[in-house]
């Protein structure tokens, strides 16, 4: 049997978050080829921690009683890809759901998930509008994050891909960000995120709402405070509603 260590970050039993409306096990992955500023989880960008793949497994194993979905993050799962297929497919035959949190720099790897109906979930990260990634990334990859919103976004619409969301992330000053990365996602779900880090105030639940209301669609608003909203627009013109 060929053995395929798996650079480990952590593990989360039973998580609420991380999938809406399911209980699910989380794994993180250590490594990441981007060095986003914001990271929530930049103890993961690096370092090793080297397990063996039926130890992992083991972890969701024991989990599976209690939980519906596994959800693979990292760092970032998909540089792992050979690990992260071998744990998709043992975590489907132990009836569990499969999602993916990526920045998308792997489109290949996303590619071969959906194509042996691996994953059930991608929740992909757009950081800004296209003009800026290399400068966020410290490294030019946004063919590569392209290349994998066209094929989740594709996938999904087909029926392929069960549940895709688009996840952006928004500090305060780059508000301005949003209406074009909508214009790349249309016909998929988004997210606003509330992004926060450091001395950065963070955009309050209002004026994320505020920017969700110039979108025309609706979308989903997370913030610490408030969790995970769904937004839509008040459609005879007045005060935008959520739920």
């Amino acid at each position: 049997m060929i053995r395929l260590p798996i650079n480990f970050g952590g593990f989360v039993s039973v998580s609420t978050v991380d999938w809406p409306g399911r209980a699910v096990c989380t794994v993180f992955f250590r490594g990441c080829p981007v060095r986003c500023f914001y990271c929530q989880n930049a103890s993961l960008l690096s370092g090793s921690d080297m397990r063996d793949e039926e130890e992992i497994a083991g972890m969701i194993a024991a989990s599976a009683l209690v939980v519906s979905g596994v959800v693979f993050s990292g760092g970032e799962p998909t540089m792992q890809g050979d690990a992260l297929a071998y744990l998709a497919r043992e975590s489907h035959r132990m009836g569990l759901v499969v999602g993916v949190q990526t920045n998308g720099v792997y489109p290949r790897v996303l590619a071969r998930l959906i194509d042996e109906g691996l994953v059930d979930r991608v929740a992909l990260d757009i950081k800004a509008r296209w003009e800026r990634y290399a400068r966020l990334f410290g490294v030019d990859l946004t063919g590569q994050v392209k290349e994998s919103l066209a094929l989740c976004r594709r996938a999904y619409l087909e029926g392929r891909l069960p549940e895709f969301e688009v996840v952006v992330t928004l500090f305060r000053g780059y508000e301005d960000e949003v209406a074009s990365i909508a214009r790349e996602t249309a016909g998929v779900p988004l997210v606003l995120q509330q992004g926060v880090h450091g001395e950065i105030k963070p955009l309050s639940f209002g004026e994320l709402a505020a920017i969700a209301a110039g979108l025309g669609r609706p979308c989903r608003i997370r913030t610490r405070e408030s969790g995970e909203q769904v937004y839509e627009a008040d459609r005879s013109g007045g005060t935008a509603g959520k739920r």
